[in-house]
């Protein structure tokens, strides 16, 4: 069984899978909901109930060949601060590390699946690819939720589908959702026009770590809102279709900045290089917002290509409870903000400065 160390030391697949699609679009995820028949839903449960619930499901878990040498842990067995460091991996939701008795998650070693056991519903499978493949997401999900409904008897019913402890995630019990990095949108003022006209495709937009979050660092996620009546053959096509699209705005947004104001966009990426390589306090909201332009910047050419990865595995790590759980102690705000700016000094050390190219010399005549 991997510890949590193990789990900490390795960069998830999904974070280090870089791609021609990942400028934009950093991940594709899925989730199911899925719960036991004559079982009480979590919520409703009582502490014996859901330690019993679990002692059944846990087991069939870690049996699947995909969990082979997996991190399976009770919540209780873990620190708030473990916790939090698996919500910032978006490997738990923040409503399951609020929990702790009688409650679990399964993570198999590449990152990629989690099972979180007795958050709202029984069973949340989790898939998260790195990129716009929300269809090989869901495959590995499917084929990890078929193994499962042979072994467990699922709470179904032939007319409404998979039944969940809300409402909304009745039916397929899917969520499909990607992360966006959408700097050109949001610095032209489009962002707005995009997050409505979404909305009126019954998408939902939120912030980087879900409902009810703030987006910092340009990131939005989107996900479908319905689960009841649609396939999920639709439902992940659909979501797919109007990720496309908003790629291909940010794609055009970044490239009408450049044409427009080369030199406000420059000066942007170099700021943000300046600070990260030389502050000695950053607050989160400041670093997550001056990374997002290095990466925007390597994505048009003044980086390397490889300062994509760098920059989402320092998305991942200047987190507070990685902050904290690098220090191996509980940090203040203020002390957080320190080592932050010394993990941003000595990761971007040996990154060159941004060879602006896109700003052509006035001329002189």
């Amino acid at each position: 069984m991997m510890r949590f160390s193990t789990l900490l030391k390795h960069p998830a697949d999904w974070m280090i899978g870089a791609d021609s699609d990942s400028a934009v679009v950093l991940t594709s995820r899925i989730r199911l909901a899925r719960n036991v028949r004559d079982t009480p839903f979590p919520g409703w449960a009582r502490k014996s109930e859901r330690i019993d619930i679990l002692s059944k499901l846990r087991p069939a878990i870690e049996d699947l060949s995909e969990m082979k040498n997996a991190f399976s842990h009770s919540l209780g067995e873990l620190t708030s601060v473990q916790k939090q460091v698996l919500v910032e991996r978006h490997l738990i939701s923040r409503e399951q590390a609020a929990r702790s008795e009688g409650s679990a998650v399964v993570v198999n070693r590449a990152q990629t699946l989690s099972v979180m056991i007795n958050e709202e519903d029984h069973l949340r499978l989790q898939s998260i690819r790195s990129g716009l493949h929300l269809q090989e997401a869901y495959e590995l999900i499917a084929n990890v939720d078929e193994q499962l409904e042979k072994e467990l008897p699922y709470a179904f019913d032939h007319e409404l589908g998979y039944m969940t402890a809300c409402p909304t995630n009745l039916g397929t019990g899917l969520r499909a959702s990607a992360m966006l990095h959408l700097p050109g949108l949001v610095i032209s003022d489009h962002i707005s026009q995009v997050i409505q006209a979404v909305g009126k495709l019954g998408l939902a937009v939120r912030g980087i770590f879900g409902e009810g979050t703030e987006s910092l660092g340009h990131l939005f996620q989107i996900s479908n809102q319905s689960t009841l009546g649609e396939s999920e053959k639709t439902i992940i096509s659909r979501l797919e279709r109007v990720i496309r699209k908003i790629r291909d705005h940010e794609r055009n947004a970044r490239l009408k900045l450049v044409e427009d104001d080369p030199q406000m966009i420059a000066d942007k990426i170099a700021r943000a290089y300046g600070l990260l390589k030389y502050a000695y306090v950053i607050d989160s909201k400041e670093a997550l917002n001056h990374i997002s332009l290095v990466r925007l910047g390597a994505d048009m050419g003044c980086f390397p290509q490889e300062t994509l990865q760098l920059c989402d595995s320092l998305l991942m790590d200047i987190e507070p409870a990685h902050l904290q759980h690098h220090a191996k102690r509980k940090l203040t705000p203020e002390e957080r903000d320190t080592l932050r700016s010394e993990i941003m000094r000595s990761r971007l050390q040996n990154l060159p400065s941004p060879i602006i190219s896109f700003i052509k010399n006035p001329n002189t005549d």
